[in-house]
């Protein structure tokens, strides 16, 4: 399949600011003679591993008051201990991370933290952790989460039940809630403002609305007209829920649709206008979805990579002259999945697909064949043959209960399974800390 696989949010979101704390690789000074600090089932942790990861912990503390040595040698070694069991269960089980997929993790947490992959490894480099060995810690935390994925995770059901139960909770309908992000301009009137004031700033306002409405944009009126605080931000509110909302603004937002400008508001500060420049959530949410066709050729043991290229330009060619698709990705497609039914990959939502598809399948036409491409997975030719706007509120919302509810559960079920791993295993401490 073509549908790109998503990353545990769980631990994806603090990679960054947990890399240095956790990771084996540091500047540190180690003693010249090694010894083995514990035996770990069929592995080994060396004194010279537990020194380094105590003195980066150190490092790294930022002023923040530790335990005393032995403790922290303690707390440490229990870590480097459990990490040693779930890499083993992954080399067991034949888990393992490669180097598209580990660049492609790279690639997300850099963009999670706002840099470009380069003020990653500068960054990396700055703390003192050479980007190699970054790599390597990555790949191993990535490693350590397919583990538990698999061992705790896959252990986790939630029924339709329980999202019906959640969804009608407080905790619920507050955690799924719609969500607005707004766009603000104040014209401020003085505070004993006269009727000429007020009236001068209510058609100032009502001029800006209908500007506005016209296709004026509304970050650059912000900063040259508006008087609120987040004026030089292009009057950018962030993400509110309705709860959140100010009163003045409770009744108005949630009855305009995305794009929408309010009439000017009046308060004792002056008048307001607001735009919704984005929902989220809620039991509304219209999805915009393509339904599209495609050919996929993949190099095989008999097939190189030109055979294949030159075999996804001749169907190209052949579409092009009127042979029907269908029948050729029924005859000629490598998707399993989808050579069946002609090459049909159904409705897909924006955003479901690898980037290289995606890209083309907006760039196409509705009933035209787009150009020979490559994406990972081998050589496309598509074809888009509808559009359509979904609502998909309901299941968007059952989809967020439902994880939220995998999230809580998997954090309760995870520190019990790492507690049982390790008292199953066989650790031999070799040395007192």
């Amino acid at each position: 399949m073509i549908i790109k696989h998503a990353i545990q949010r769980r631990w994806l979101g603090a990679i960054f600011a947990s890399l240095v704390l956790t990771t084996p690789f540091a500047q540190a000074q180690l003693k010249s003679i090694d010894r083995i600090t514990a035996v770990v089932d069929d592995d080994v942790i060396m004194q010279s591993e537990l020194d380094t990861r105590v003195q980066v912990v150190k490092n790294q503390s930022k002023g923040m008051r530790l335990p005393p040595d032995d403790v922290l040698a303690q707390q440490v070694l229990e870590r480097l201990i459990t990490e040693s069991i779930q890499m083993q269960m992954a080399d067991r089980s034949g888990i393992r991370i490669n180097d598209q997929q580990l660049n492609q993790t790279i690639a997300t947490i850099a963009k999670q933290n706002n840099m470009s992959l380069r003020q990653f490894q500068q960054a990396l480099e700055k703390d003192g952790v050479p980007y190699a060995e970054a790599r390597e810690q990555i790949r191993r935390e990535r490693v350590i989460s397919e583990v538990q994925r698999y061992r705790v995770g896959s252990k986790i059901q939630i029924s339709e039940q329980d999202i019906d139960g959640f969804l009608n909770s407080a905790r619920g309908q507050s955690a799924t809630a719609e969500e607005y992000r707004l766009g603000h301009i104040l014209i401020q009137v003085p505070s004993q403002a006269n009727k000429e004031q007020l009236k001068k700033a209510q058609n100032k306002a009502k001029k800006i609305v209908k500007d506005l409405r016209k296709g004026a944009d509304f970050e650059e009126t912000a900063v040259a007209n508006s008087e609120g605080r987040n004026a030089l931000k292009g009057g950018d509110l962030g993400w509110r829920k309705e709860a959140e909302l100010p009163s003045l603004f409770a009744d108005i937002v949630p009855s305009l649709k995305k794009g929408g400008i309010s009439d000017p508001i009046r308060s004792a500060s002056g008048f307001h206008i607001i735009k919704i420049t984005d929902k989220r959530g809620g039991d509304e949410q219209l999805v915009r979805q393509t339904r599209a066709r495609h050919i996929l050729i993949q190099e095989t043991t008999i097939r190189d990579e030109a055979q294949s290229e030159q075999l996804i330009n001749e169907l190209y060619k052949r579409v092009q002259k009127g042979e029907d698709f269908a029948k050729l990705a029924k005859e000629f497609s490598d998707d399993p999945g989808s050579k069946v039914s002609g090459g049909d990959l159904n409705w897909i939502n924006d955003g479901d697909m690898v980037p290289a598809f995606e890209n083309t399948m907006k760039a196409t036409e509705k009933g035209q064949t787009s150009k020979p491409f490559k994406s990972r997975f081998g050589w496309h030719i598509l074809q888009v043959t509808d559009y359509r706007q979904k609502d998909m509120g309901e299941e968007v919302q059952r989809n967020q209960a439902r994880q939220l509810l995998y999230t809580r559960r998997f954090e309760e079920e995870l520190p019990v399974w790492l507690r049982q791993i390790r008292a199953d295993a066989y650790v031999e401490i070799k040395n007192e800390l």
